[in-house]
């Protein structure tokens, strides 16, 4: 069993050497700094100096855009391996893996629903008029 989790073992040490040997070879041999100027303190991007503050407000849409690619993300993750592997688990005539995965995308099917309702997809502004005041809520922002 040992010889089984010796590639990986020797993979893990070469990795960790590497790794080790570039930090150490960047420390002994990088250029050493010992003026702290304002200038050097100051953040730029690609040498273009900031036109604006770093701490702005980012709007939540981008977060729960990022959650919902995580989320439809792992749902590919989860149909490949189950694609690849239908016929082998069918050959015995059982159609429990169909019921299984249509259960699966009827759940996120309904949660698609769900974050539709709530206004996760929706970018542009809703004129007041459209907003949804029988719940008293309007759409996530």
């Amino acid at each position: 069993m040992a010889d089984q989790f010796m590639p990986v073992l020797i993979t893990l040490i070469v990795a960790v050497g590497f790794a080790v040997v570039l930090l150490g070879t960047a420390s002994l041999l990088g250029q050493k700094t010992r003026h702290h100027t304002v200038a050097k303190k100051q953040s730029y991007e690609s040498g273009v100096p900031l036109i604006d503050r770093a701490q702005k407000r980012i709007s939540i849409k981008f977060y729960l855009v990022a959650l919902v690619f995580v989320v439809l993300d792992i749902e590919v993750a989860f149909l490949y391996p189950w694609a690849i592997n239908y016929r082998s688990m069918v050959k015995d005539g059982s159609l429990m893996p169909l019921w299984e995965i249509v259960a699966f995308l009827t759940l996120l099917f309904f949660a698609y629903l769900y974050l539709w309702k709530k206004g996760i997809f929706d970018w542009g502004r809703r004129p007041p008029s459209a907003l949804d005041k029988s719940h008293g809520a309007g759409p996530i922002l």
